[in-house]
């Protein structure tokens, strides 16, 4: 994603923010995402493009429910720590940072799978709940947004599946996965297509409404 938006020269700065950049970002700790956003402000930039790209799905000790069976409260917490709770930190200290006039983007990566419309097959507790709760709270934000900020969107996408850590261990025959890269890419295509309006939306990596 840093490498396609530095291709681009209509962005003027492009910074990656993480647990290992200077200054350091940890969803898991606000102070850390509020001094990020503050180096941000001190820039004095327009801050036209803002891209969420984190979330866990697995790690050591956390791996996807099966059945209720396997609900665990401390995974539960974690999963939505990360995929929730963090990402609506990002918002609060974030979204201030948008101009007033003017076009701007709001985007984090959410899962088709955390639509409760579209879920089928059950399964993966924690995973689904948490980036259905991440969308509740992109809608809610983008009401906010709204009020100050006509022109900005802020918005879920779903980026499909990833060929990545995140992704490897459930990997099945058939599926369309895409190299980092190329979502990059596709992602950024859907971005500067959302037209006004799409503004609390959850969009798929083709450009597609999501159902809630």
């Amino acid at each position: 994603m840093h490498e396609h938006l530095s291709a681009q020269s209509r962005f003027g700065t492009v910074l990656g923010l993480g647990r290992r950049s200077s200054p350091p970002l940890d969803l898991t700790d606000e102070e850390s995402i509020a001094g990020a956003a503050r180096h941000v402000a001190g820039l004095g930039r327009d801050v036209r493009l803002i891209i969420d790209a984190s979330g866990i799905l697995h790690d050591d000790g956390l791996s996807p429910e099966k059945s209720w069976r396997d609900l665990d409260a401390a995974q539960m917490a974690k999963a939505f720590a990360v995929n929730a709770i963090g990402p609506a930190l990002l918002m609060k200290h974030f979204l201030p940072l948008l101009p007033r006039q003017g076009r701007s983007v709001f985007a984090t990566l959410s899962a088709r799978v955390g639509s409760i419309g579209d879920n089928r097959l059950g399964g993966w507790y924690s995973y689904r709940a948490s980036k259905a709760a991440l969308n509740q709270f992109v809608r809610t934000a983008a009401i906010e947004l709204g009020r100050r900020q006509p022109a900005a969107l802020c918005v879920a996408l779903h980026p499909g599946t990833v060929a990545t850590a995140l992704s490897s261990p459930f990997v099945k025959a058939g599926l369309d996965v895409q190299t980092p890269d190329l979502a990059a890419g596709r992602l950024l295509e859907v971005i500067e297509r959302l037209p006004p309006g799409s503004t609390g939306g959850f969009f798929d990596h083709r450009g597609a409404p999501i159902p809630w």
